[in-house]
């Protein structure tokens, strides 16, 4: 989309239209990579206001200014509730900023990381290095592969699962299918927690709704916790928290989250136990999929 200023030069905006009733959009100031993969298409821009910007297939991925939320999010909460979490499989998370928030749990001892475009991640090392700094960190295992294939072919356990996918389109829909989940839950250690990124409770509850029924018959227990965005529609995004045992809230021990030069820059442990408060539109959009948490 392009428009012209008040000095009569040329704006340059990426916008992105989600189930063409909202649209985001952000005004570019140079294209930093343009690719098609066998995939999807990657676009890295740079952007006023925003850092630098990643889209795939035209839908926003991370932005430099708010990646931070989405990242620490999907990593602390379950490595803080894990006692002392040692394994980490992360699925998607081509930028790397998932893998670099757990890569600062000094317990973590192996990270496996399994993305399925080479280009996404080659895009994001040349372009967004404070985002993927930790991708070439010895504790991790870069695979580029399909993730369902490789849980279906895995054999060892991990203390924790973090589905870091894209909407359930494209390459990203078998991540969202029950069969998928079931193996997930068989890679398990006996207290550990799966992840998933769960949409826009404004505008896919329908989504929401079909992965967490796709989940139910694999896990005791199904939570949903909330964080705020400025990239994704609406604002308000979402995490599904899942496990046989561990509760987010009553096994969460903040002393644990109190480590020295760990200073986040959305996370603490009152964000942490607030994320799990949800609005009512979002526990009877959800009635009878989701467990409540002692709050």
């Amino acid at each position: 989309m392009t428009d012209e200023n008040n000095s009569g030069k040329l704006d340059l905006w990426v916008t992105e239209t989600h189930k063409n009733m909202v649209s985001l959009g952000f005004r570019v100031e140079r294209t930093l990579f343009s690719g098609t993969s066998a995939y999807q298409q990657v676009d890295v821009v740079e952007t006023a206001g925003h850092g630098t910007l990643l889209l795939n297939d035209g839908i926003v991925m991370v932005s430099e200014r708010d990646e931070f939320v989405y990242h620490e999010m999907i990593a602390h909460v379950p490595l803080f509730t894990i006692a002392e979490p040692r394994s980490v499989l992360i699925i998607g998370g081509g930028d790397g900023g998932t893998a670099r928030e757990v890569l600062r749990h000094k317990s973590v001892k192996r990270a496996v990381m399994v993305e399925i475009d080479q280009m996404v991640v080659d895009a994001c090392k040349k372009h967004m290095p404070s985002v993927s700094c930790a991708l070439d960190d010895p504790r991790l295992e870069l695979i580029i592969d399909d993730g369902v294939k490789y849980a279906q072919n895995c054999t060892e356990t991990f203390d924790a699962v973090l589905i870091d996918s894209t909407d359930p389109i494209g390459p990203a829909q078998p991540l969202f299918d029950r069969s998928f989940y079931k193996k997930i839950a068989g890679l398990l250690s006996e207290n550990g927690v799966m992840i998933s990124q769960s949409e826009s409770p404004f505008y896919d509850t329908e989504i929401q709704n079909s992965m967490f029924s796709n989940q139910r018959p694999f896990f005791e227990k199904i939570h949903m916790y909330t964080f705020s965005t400025l990239t994704y529609p609406g604002g308000l995004w979402s995490f599904g928290f899942a496990s046989n045992g561990l509760c987010p809230i009553r096994d969460f021990d903040p002393k644990r989250a109190a480590v020295p030069g760990m200073d986040m820059q959305y996370y603490n442990p009152a964000v942490h136990r607030a994320a799990f408060a949800l609005p009512g539109f979002v526990t009877r959009g959800l009635t009878g999929l989701i467990d409540p948490v002692p709050l």
